[in-house]
C-alpha cells in the first residue's frame, strides 16, 4: 500500500479538535508540545530512539488532497476544510537524534507551531515512534546477548507488512546484521539475507520418497557452495551428512529451526568437524529472544535468526511514549490527573558523563535557562534540530549515522544497564526546571 499523502493516518479527533480550535483566536497561538515517555517497559533499563527520519520524511507528505478532504469533509464545516486544504507544516521541531538512548521524561522530540498545526501531528509522531523505537530497543537487547556475533532479522510474516519493513530499518539501526525484508532493502538500503524454507526441501519429494539430497544440490547449484543449508526438516544428524555430502565441507552454512538449539548446535558442531568442515557455520533460529540468545552464548552458534519476538508485543513492548501540549504563549501547562501528571514548560536535556564516558544522568532544564553545571563531568545536549520554519534541516545524520552511535552510546551505559535483569532505568533523570 503506497499512500501519496500521510494526513489520514491520524485519530479523527485531531481534526475535530482543530475545527474547534479555528473557532478562536487560540487555533493559532504558539504552542509547545513535547514527546516522552513516563517509564520504560517492565524489564528494561533503557529505551533506543528510532523513527524520527521516518516522521521527518511522513510530514512532508502531510497534505490534505482531494482524496483526503473528501473523508473529512464528512464530518467538518467549510471553513475547516479550507484551513486544512492550505495545510503544512510551519513550525520548528528539535529532537534526540535516532539511535541515542532515552530514560523516563527525556524530551524526544519538541514541536513549536500554532496550536492547529502542532496538535494534527499527534497520532503520526505516536505511531512513528512508538513502534520503531521498540522494535530498536528489543533488538539492541539482542544484539547485547548475542556478543559480537551477527543476527539476522526475519520477523515479517509475524506482522503487517508495512510495519514489517519499518521493523527491519530499526532493527538495523540496533545493530542486526541484515533482514529478510527486501522492501526494507530497497527503501532503507539494509543488507538482505535468505536462502530456503522447509517447504523447498519437502517439494523434493516423490513416489520413493522424500530426497532431501536433491534439495541441496538443487539450492547449491542457485546459490553457490556459500549458502546455508536448512538440515532440520526430517533428521538433523542425517540431514547434516547429506549437506556434506552434496557441498563437500566447503559449504558456508547449516541452519537449525528447531528443538533444543543449544544442545543441537553441540552435536553438529561436532559433526561438522569430524566431516572436515570445520568453516561451515551454523545458524540458529525459532522463536528467540535476548533470553535465549544469552543462554546459547556458550554454544558453537554462530548466527542467530530471530522474527516474532522482535516485531511483535511480546518481545517488543510499546515504548509508551506520549505527545503533550507543554507551553502556550510562553506560559507553562501541564495535566494534572493522578498517575498521568505532566511537567509543564518547554524542557531541553544534556547527558553528563565521567571521563571513562560512563553516564551519570540526564538532566532536563529549560532552553532560555542554559545547561546547568557539569561539577567536573562531562555535559552533551542531546537535542538537535530536525525542522526548520517547516523545512528539514540539511544534513541530517543518516541511517549507518544511527546505527554507528548508538553502538557508541551502548557502551557509555554503566555496566548494570546491559543486564537482562529487572530494575530501575540505568540513568537517572534530574529536573532543574526552576
Amino acid at each position: 500500500m503506497t499512500i501519496e499523502n500521510t494526513a489520514l493516518l491520524t485519530d479523527q479527533y485531531e481534526l475535530t479538535m482543530v475545527s474547534a480550535a479555528l473557532r478562536h483566536p487560540m487555533a493559532h497561538r504558539p504552542c509547545v508540545f513535547e514527546v516522552f515517555a513516563r517509564r520504560l517497559p517492565d524489564g528494561r533499563r533503557y529505551g533506543v530512539v528510532a523513527g524520527t527520519g521516518r516522521i521527518l520524511d511522513e510530514l512532508s507528505r502531510f497534505r490534505f488532497g482531494e482524496d483526503e478532504l473528501a473523508v473529512v469533509g464528512r464530518f467538518l464545516d467549510s471553513d475547516t476544510v479550507a484551513w486544512l486544504r492550505d495545510y503544512r507544516f510551519s513550525g520548528d521541531i528539535d529532537g534526540y537524534r535516532e539511535g541515542e538512548l532515552y530514560f523516563p521524561g527525556s524530551p524526544i522530540l519538541t514541536v513549536r507551531a500554532s496550536f492547529a498545526e502542532g496538535v494534527l501531528l499527534e497520532t503520526l509522531v505516536l505511531s512513528i515512534l512508538n513502534h520503531d523505537s521498540a522494535i530498536a530497543s528489543a533488538a539492541a537487547r539482542m544484539v547485547s546477548a548475542a556478543a559480537g556475533r551477527p543476527i539476522i532479522e526475519m520477523g515479517s510474516r509475524r506482522t503487517h507488512e508495512r510495519a514489517a519493513v519499518a521493523s527491519a530499518r530499526s532493527a538495523y539501526i540496533a545493530g542486526v546484521a541484515a533482514t529478510s525484508n527486501l522492501e526494507a532493502a530497497r527503501t532503507y538500503g539494509v543488507p538482505s539475507a535468505g536462502t530456503a524454507a522447509h517447504a523447498f526441501t519437502l517439494g523434493f519429494s516423490g513416489p520413493q520418497g522424500p530426497d532431501e539430497k536433491a534439495a541441496f544440490a538443487a539450492q547449491i547449484d542457485a546459490l553457490g557452495i556459500g549458502t546455508t543449508l536448512l538440515v532440520d526438516t526430517y533428521d538433523i544428524s542425517q540431514g547434516v551428512r547429506n549437506a556434506i555430502d552434496v557441498a563437500g565441507p566447503g559449504l558456508g552454512g547449516v541452519r537449525i529451526d528447531s528443538g533444543d538449539l543449544g544442545v543441537l548446535a553441540r552435536q553438529v558442531r561436532e559433526q561438522l568437524d569430524s566431516l572436515g568442515a570445520r568453516d561451515t557455520k551454523i545458524v540458529v533460529s525459532g522463536d528467540l529472544d535476548e533470553y535465549a540468545i544469552a543462554s546459547l552464548r556458550a554454544e558453537p552458534v554462530d548466527t542467530y535468526g530471530v522474527g516474532t519476538s522482535l516485531v511483535t508485543g511480546s518481545g517488543a513492548p510499546t515504548a509508551g511514549m506520549i505527545y503533550k501540549l507543554v507551553e502556550v504563549d510562553g506560559l507553562p501547562v501541564a495535566k494534572r490527573a493522578s498517575h498521568k501528571e505532566s511537567k509543564g514548560g518547554a524542557k531541553t536535556a544534556a547527558r553528563l558523563a565521567r571521563p571513562s564516558g560512563t553516564i551519570v544522568e540526564e538532566v532536563l532544564y529549560r532552553p532560555t535557562d542554559g545547561p546547568p553545571s557539569a561539577n567536573g563531568f562531562s555535559l552533551r545536549p542531546l537535542q538537535i534540530p530536525l525542522y526548520r520554519d517547516g523545512d528539514p534541516v540539511q544534513d541530517l545524520p543518516t541511517l549507518s549515522d544511527a546505527r554507528d552511535y548508538l553502538a557508541d552510546a551502548l557502551v557509555s551505559l554503566p555496566w548494570e544497564g546491559l543486564g537482562l535483569s529487572h530494575g530501575d532505568p540505568a540513568v537517572p533523570t534530574r529536573y532543574v526546571l526552576g
